[in-house]
């Protein structure tokens, strides 16, 4: 072979073997992508001055003890959204509703309404269609799914000291005429149903279960109802968890 010929050679190595070293590696163009982070769930807690926890802190509250103890048991819950205020019936909450920034649709909604409602004499029919319209609300923000709600009970504030002079067995035949028409329209739209009424009757023996202003529930109250609430919100929220 001649100096030219071993010349050409060269230069057709050179030349093609630079080029095929830059070609792009098979697994350059497979990379796998890093994968999303995963949001935390979501509680809407709806409701009056049970639902802030008037009287406590808000560590003490029953939808903040709940929240701890889903995650102590591997739920993924974020912080609790509370719409809720001392004082409001079911139309104050409606109106509050109206006027809210939701984001729905939410893993789990709670609804505690109605005591001002008896307490300003209201009656329990007039209560049942303002009702049914929180609760088909409530349905909604869950997404339309009825098992994703809870509706818990009214307490029986009639044992408390803030009804001394007052008719307790009427308030007491009162709250159970309330509840029986919430149970009623709750199981009715598939909703799950907690009853904490007779854990608020045991503050008549038990004073330790009532906040300093004896009439809400303290801690140790909202803690019980906790226990009641926690059955029904972990199915419901580790199913939510296990499709993140």
């Amino acid at each position: 072979m001649n100096r030219f010929s071993i010349t050409l050679l060269l230069l057709f190595v050179l030349t093609f073997g630079c080029q095929s070293e830059e070609l792009p590696k098979p697994h350059e163009d497979m990379q796998e992508q890093p994968n999303p982070p995963v949001l935390p769930l979501t509680y809407l807690a709806l409701g009056d001055s049970y639902t802030i926890g008037e009287g406590v802190s808000p560590a003490e509250r029953y939808s903040e003890q709940l929240k701890d103890s889903l995650q102590k048991a591997g739920i993924g819950l974020g912080a609790v959204t509370i719409l809720a205020r001392t004082g409001w019936t079911t139309d104050d909450l409606s109106r509050a509703m109206d006027a809210a920034e939701f984001f729905p649709p939410y893993d789990m909604v709670s609804l505690l309404i109605g005591v001002n409602n008896q307490y300003r004499g209201r009656s329990p029919e007039n209560f049942r269609g303002e009702f049914v319209g929180l609760l088909q609300r409530a349905i909604s923000l869950a997404g339309d799914h009825a098992d994703r709600v809870v509706v818990i009970s009214i307490p029986d504030w009639g044992v408390t000291p803030f009804a001394q002079g007052r008719d307790k067995e009427q308030i007491a035949r009162e709250i159970d005429a309330y509840n029986a028409v919430k149970k009623e329209e709750t199981l009715r739209l598939g909703v799950a149903w907690v009853d904490v009424t007779p854990i608020s009757r045991r503050a008549d023996q038990q004073p330790e279960l009532l906040a300093l202003d004896g009439l809400h529930p303290s801690g140790l109250m909202y803690h019980l109802w906790m226990r009641e609430i926690f059955p029904i919100a972990l199915p419901i929220l580790t199913q939510q968890n296990d499709h993140e």
